[in-house]
């Protein structure tokens, strides 16, 4: 099977991605991360003005297979989440680089280790 893999993300390990846009970026889930949880029923995301840890979980996505937690790709502060996922949560299934998005943050620094779009691809293969 193949996976979306946007390329103007960057990624993380285990399975998140960011896509800055001039010091804010948005943050969600990846194509391959959802298909492995299954059907998601339930999202549990910080609030805005919540500080994030690059690294460090911010939330959890539950499937009718899992609990996942979810994973900070950079350090910074919320600024806006995506209330759309506490009624829908399976936009995280149905569009996941779009309206599945998670969070939006005000970056204060992007690690070094985040993958790039082939270094995810070359992971997930």
């Amino acid at each position: 099977m193949t996976f979306e893999i946007s390329e103007d993300c960057r990624y993380l390990e285990s399975h998140e991605w960011i896509r800055s846009d001039e010091g804010t970026a948005r943050v969600g889930i990846t194509d391959f991360a959802q298909d492995e949880l299954g059907d998601v029923v339930f999202v549990e995301l910080p609030a805005a003005g919540d500080e994030l840890v690059a690294g460090e979980a911010f939330g959890v996505v539950e499937s009718i297979k899992a609990v996942s937690d979810v994973y900070a790709p950079v350090d910074g502060t919320v600024t806006a989440v995506n209330d759309a996922l506490f009624d829908e949560p399976e936009l995280v299934n149905e569009d996941p680089f779009g309206e599945g998005w998670m969070l939006a943050v005000e970056v204060e620094r992007e690690p070094d280790e985040l993958l790039s779009p082939d270094a995810y691809r070359d992971q997930i293969e």
